[in-house]
């Protein structure tokens, strides 16, 4: 009986050379990551979106609305420089499914969103920057952000003013409007201290857009969206909380778009990238400085010894 194992080594040969050789696919140019704003009711909102090719030729992405988390799109359509998708509403207001029908011009996107509830709203969009980090690091002076004793440096967000100055504690007793520095940052280290009843929640953004979430959840298995979590992008390695009702804190390092997190002396984030901003941030502008805002329409909390120290 004749033998073929060397007809089929050099058939496997051909199968791996056709593979090794084969074109792969060009990525089409609405992939990337987009930074979005959003016109409603006469006001701008940012949001956020993240085009990725999957496969030969699927096309899927990641989406940020005004609030809520990031959420992903299973299927983006695109045709010519045309593109659509859909996808299940999350905390907006209405039964049906949230729409965006988008045109790219350059570098540049725009277009449509519809809200499950049927209202439709013009967008705008630009590549988000790299926010590559700095090799080298070189940091300024620390600066105390809140001096125990009054809201110097900072103005609170909303027609509810119910952020208070007591005992040395930067203090929301009950739900109401976010509060931010006056001044806006770049890259820094950042020490904060907080402490929140049962079941109340909160967060810290970074520029303003970066929410680290503040949460009641001390023996629970992390996730993207408690505790020490870049909300909706970065899940710690471990949940660090305490029991509600002590005093906790975060030492966080934010350089580009690269973000370290101690919590309670334990690093529960090292080094990772934010993909892009989470929902309830103040603008979409990645590229530009921003201030330490303090959610505080989730619950009651308390905030005290903020010490920033700026990148030179």
């Amino acid at each position: 009986m004749k033998k073929n194992n060397g007809r089929g080594f050099i058939t496997l040969i051909l199968i791996f050379a056709l593979f090794s050789f084969a074109k792969p696919v060009a990525p089409n140019p609405v992939e990337g990551k987009w930074d979005i704003t959003i016109s409603k009711d006469g006001k701008n909102f940012p949001s956020w979106l993240e085009v990725v090719h999957s496969g030969t030729n699927s096309v899927v992405g990641y989406f940020v609305g005004i609030s809520g988390s990031s959420r992903p799109v299973s299927t983006i359509k695109i045709e010519g420089t045309k593109f659509s998708f859909q996808i299940p509403k999350q905390w907006e207001d209405g039964n049906g499914d949230f729409k965006l029908e988008g045109n790219l011009q350059g570098e540049t996107i725009s277009g449509t969103v519809t809200m499950p509830d049927a209202k439709s709203y013009p967008f705008t969009g630009k590549r988000a920057p790299a926010l590559k980090p700095k090799q080298s690091v070189q940091y300024d002076a620390p600066i105390k952000l809140f001096n125990g004793k009054d809201l110097s440096g900072w103005q609170q967000l909303g027609t509810k003013n119910q952020w208070v100055a007591v005992d040395g504690a930067l203090k929301s007793p009950e739900s109401g409007s976010n509060i931010r520095t006056e001044k806006t940052f770049n890259d820094f280290k950042l020490h904060i201290e907080f402490r929140y009843p049962k079941e109340s929640n909160s967060g810290v953004y970074l520029r303003g857009r970066y929410e680290v979430q503040v949460s009641d959840n001390a023996g629970s298995e992390p996730t993207r969206g408690d505790y020490g979590s870049i909300y909706g992008f970065i899940i710690p390695t471990e949940m660090a909380a305490k029991p509600a009702g002590e005093w906790q804190y975060y030492d966080i390092t934010l350089n580009g778009r690269y973000i370290s997190v101690v919590a309670n002396g334990k690093t529960i984030i090292c080094n990772q990238p934010i993909p892009g901003i989470t929902g309830g941030a103040l603008d979409s502008n990645e590229g530009e400085p921003g201030p330490i805002m303090i959610q505080g329409d989730h619950g009651p909390v308390e905030y005290r010894n903020i010490i920033i120290t700026p990148v030179k």
